[in-house]
């Protein structure tokens, strides 16, 4: 497999931001749009430990590599929450723990009954459950470049922008990760493509959606992704997922993009 994890948690390290002149901010303010899109993406960068917690729980964790991987893979992650937290905090929008523990406390009982959940089906499909979480979480890591790489185009402003690269530069990393586990676990079992071809179907969605109010899914999809160059980043995850085996013809981000609204043509 191409991906060497043992390189991977050598090298991984936090995001570096404080080299930046985010001073700039003071006079070159981002707009109300492009912060609302910021924070969204913050929340969902610090809730990546809850998406952990319901992987521990299945049988992910038991695969060495998977588990070398998610320890560095939430690291790098919070550090992005962090970095993203910052851009806010230089526009008076303070992200604090205890905000985000109220928001999680919001979900109520899906919360707390999410890790219940995977470790059912985890057991219930044995080891193909690895293949359904590589191919989603790659969908997810697709999606997060594309978001930022789209907003860093959109909006034009060259600290925001250098930020946001670096960023999608370790995104990128976790799409090799997830990526070539999920072409070698499909390549090996037909369950596990019927499962996942299922899952995908039926179940994605957004990243952030049941976490965050579905009035800022929407708004960051629109913001991020409507016109003919958000539509064909839309397109081109759609196409990694169905050049994956068993999962041809899937259109599950542009299927989902317009149940919330964002014109698709």
């Amino acid at each position: 497999m191409a991906f060497d994890i043992d390189r991977y948690t050598e090298t991984s390290a936090g995001v570096q931001w404080k080299d930046l002149a985010f001073e700039d901010f003071r006079t070159d303010p981002l707009p109300p749009e492009t912060l609302r899109s910021l924070r969204y993406m913050c929340d969902i960068e610090y809730h990546t430990v809850c998406y952990l917690r319901d992987m521990l729980v299945t049988p992910s964790h038991k695969d060495d590599d998977v588990a070398a991987f998610m320890t560095m893979w939430n690291r790098e992650e919070f550090w992005h929450g962090e970095a993203l937290a910052d851009v806010l905090g230089w526009h008076g929008i303070t992200v604090d723990f205890d905000g985000l523990k109220a928001r999680r406390l919001k979900v109520g009982w899906k919360d707390r009954i999410d890790p219940v959940k995977q470790s059912v089906l985890g057991n219930l499909v044995g080891k193909d459950f690895i293949a359904v979480h590589m191919i989603w979480g790659a969908v997810n890591e697709w999606s997060a470049i594309a978001a930022y790489t789209r907003l860093a185009e959109l909006q034009g402003h060259p600290v925001l922008a250098e930020l946001l690269r670096r960023i999608a530069k370790q995104e990128a990393k976790h799409v090799a990760f997830y990526a070539s586990q999920a072409r070698h676990r499909l390549q090996r079992s037909t369950k596990a493509q019927k499962f996942a071809r299922f899952a995908l179907r039926k179940f994605w969605a957004p990243v952030g959606s049941g976490v965050l109010p579905d009035e800022e899914v929407v708004h960051v999809m629109n913001h991020l992704f409507a016109g003919p160059d958000g539509i064909r980043e839309i397109r081109k995850i759609d196409g990694h997922v169905a050049r994956m085996p068993g999962l041809e013809g899937l259109t599950i981000v542009e299927d989902a993009m317009r149940n919330r609204g964002v014109p698709v043509t």
